[in-house]
């Protein structure tokens, strides 16, 4: 103040007593003292506001996996919310004092927009191209609530539900019986069971993954991303869990049914999907290992397209296994009631095409073989080189290898990065896991990806850290005690969220926008997590009821003007199963918008302080889908 008083006194320059100036100069400061007691009361009235609403933060706490309550800290109700289990139908007439939005008919109960049957029958039977996404148009998408089935109930904790599921969750029996010899699912009064059976061996699959550690390194920590084509009910990514390998299980929706939504219900990562004709929803270099059992795909034919597919996909080094038909076939051609000559072809064919593609033959034992990817391609330019028409050639260096969103498979070996010796892991080798969670993965130590560094990938670590702990101690309490098992990140940057849960009995689907500034989704990879490509103007390729949780920060604020979010927030509704919860993060005025509309879509919600305090203009809502089942009334017709 006295630095101020004097600025002043030099600005009016000397004045004497009784001076006008010397009167102007008191006025302004008992106008500047009266302006800075204002500003000063001002403030802390909203540090005591901020304070307060900080003190009431959402929280949902439970006090065991079948009751959870939204309550505010530290522990007062708030009232009229309760997230306990119940056993209500919801009828058409439920009213609301919000636009409310009505339960589909039961026939959409396990309705999957992208992969609707009666839609893929518009498409071509070549290829399996049918089979593919094939999303409604914008009018033709669904404004109601997709409701679950009768007598449905949350599911059993993990690792409980790896063997057993609630029957009337999935009310399907047909591969029960398809299946029964080979033990993929058995019914036990109101649940059922997995015994861990399948098409890849008599033993199970326990003793089937046991086989190919003997052959390759899957107890050091070296594989962590493996991808399973044709998984069936995802029993060998189930088992695999206690290796610490994390498995993308996809499977189409096809005359077996159920079989990705068996899997999610177990608690076992999986997606629809198809090799078709479209690459896989994955970015180059993704996976340390990939694996087909009797999965049916015609690896040698279309040019050997899937199988430069899965090259495309498969990390330098990576391995991939091929089980059944025709592996062996000289030993096992009785049993397959197919002859020698046909199978010896499709052998041979494949040998051939993984030659081609640089691969070479790792191990054979039984009815399993498995095949390892170069390092890099310095050979298999070297080869091309000599030989112009040896095929397939290497695709461009200049096209993108990671775009894969409705993008076409290619009958061209997608070229790795550069290196200057052989012995070289092109694109940079990975740490054994859990090392390689924390450790700069090499998409960015190479600065590959624009604007990023080794900081600015630490401080994402950090700063994923310290909100995760936000939300387990003052949001969303159950996060931490196993309420939840399947997670899903819809905006998920360098899987920071996901990589702070890793130590909990959880798995995170780390959802990158397909159009999104920077594809940081080989990064996620990278740190041996797993993940997928989304449009979020269309329908997930999940059935519903899938996941436990979903958390999405700045999801809404980037595809506001894209399309309408009410198409997504009841997308999130089929997603989520009963009493599952919401965790998302964003500016102040779109949550308001959101809030409105997920309270005519029977959640309960709750605004939230940013973790940094009621200052930050970010702010967190925090929701859980109330439980209600569909009603008879509403049925009229067969599921689509």
């Amino acid at each position: 103040m006295a630095y101020a008083s004097n600025t002043f006194i030099g600005i009016l320059g000397n004045a004497g007593p009784g001076s006008p100036k010397v009167h102007t100069l008191e006025v302004a400061k008992r106008k500047k003292v009266t302006w800075m007691v204002s500003v000063g009361g001002l403030c802390f009235f909203f540090y005591i506001l901020g304070s307060w609403q900080n003190s009431n933060t959402v929280e949902i706490k439970s006090d065991s996996f079948q009751d959870q309550k939204l309550v505010r800290s530290p522990s007062k109700t708030i009232d009229g919310l309760d997230f306990g289990t119940h056993h209500d139908s919801l009828s058409a007439d439920s009213g609301s004092n919000y636009t409310t939005f009505e339960p589909c008919d039961m026939k959409y109960s396990e309705y999957t927009p992208c992969e609707d049957i009666e839609r893929s029958l518009k498409y071509p039977r070549d290829k399996l191209i049918y089979r593919e996404r094939h999303c409604p148009e914008k009018d033709e998408l669904l404004k109601c609530l997709i409701p679950a089935p009768a007598g449905y109930k949350n599911p059993l904790p993990w690792p409980q539900s790896r063997d057993y599921t609630w029957f009337a969750n999935t009310p399907h029996k047909e591969l029960t019986v398809e299946k029964a010899i080979q033990k993929w699912v058995q019914l036990q009064g109101e649940k059922l069971y997995f015994p861990g059976g399948g098409t890849f061996s008599a033993g199970g699959a326990e003793e089937y993954i046991n086989s190919i550690a003997a052959l390759i390194p899957l107890n050091d920590g070296s594989i962590r991303t493996a991808i399973d084509t044709g998984c069936g009910v995802a029993s060998w990514g189930a088992y695999l869990l206690e290796k610490n390998v994390l498995t993308m299980s996809f499977a189409p929706r096809d005359t077996h049914v159920s079989q990705i939504q068996f899997a999610l219900e177990r608690g076992v990562s999986a997606i629809l999907g198809i090799m078709a004709e479209n690459r896989l929803p994955y970015p180059a270099r993704s996976f340390d290992m990939a694996h087909c059992s009797r999965c049916l795909i015609p690896w040698a034919k279309y040019d050997s397209l899937y199988l430069i597919e899965v090259d495309r996909v498969l990390r330098p080094g990576g391995f991939w296994i091929l089980s059944g038909p025709p592996i062996n076939w000289r030993s096992h051609y009785k049993g397959w009631s197919r002859s020698q000559e046909v199978l010896k072809d499709e052998q041979d064919s494949i040998e051939d095409a993984a030659r081609r593609i640089c691969w070479r033959k790792y191990a054979e034992r039984e009815n399993l073989a498995i095949w390892q990817k170069p390092l890099n391609h310095i050979v298999c330019e070297q080869q091309r080189q000599r030989d112009r028409n040896l095929r397939p050639h290497i695709c461009s260096k200049g096209e993108n290898p990671d775009l894969a969103w409705y993008r076409k498979m290619e009958t061209c070996i997608t070229p790795l990065p550069d290196v200057t010796d052989t012995k070289e892991v092109a694109g940079g080798a990975l740490e054994k896991w859990p090392a390689r969670l924390t450790t700069v993965p090499p998409r960015i130590a190479s600065g590959s990806i624009p604007g990023m560094t080794a900081k600015s990938f630490r401080d994402d670590t950090l700063l994923w850290d310290k909100r995760v702990s936000y939300y387990k101690t003052r949001l969303v309490t159950p996060l931490a005690s196993g309420r939840y098992r399947n997670i899903m990140d819809m905006n998920a940057g360098l899987g920071g969220f996901a990589a702070s849960l890793v130590k909990d009995p959880v798995w995170v689907m780390n959802v990158m926008p397909s159009d999104v500034k920077d594809n940081t989704l080989g990064v996620i990879y990278e740190r041996g997590l797993i993940g997928t490509y989304q449009n979020w103007c269309e329908a997930f390729s999940t059935y519903p009821r899938t996941y436990d949780l979903i958390h999405a920060s700045g999801l809404f604020s980037m595809y506001q003007d894209r399309c309408d979010i009410v198409d997504i927030l009841l997308e999130m509704d089929r997603i989520l199963r009963p009493e599952g919860a919401v965790i998302i993060r964003d500016e102040v005025e779109v949550l308001n918008r959101v809030m409105m509309i997920s309270q005519g879509m029977r959640w309960e919600t709750r605004m939230a302080d940013h973790e940094d305090g009621p200052l930050v203009p970010e702010k967190i809502l925090v929701g859980v889908k109330t439980y209600w089942v569909g009603s008879s009334a509403n049925a009229t017709g067969e599921s689509p």
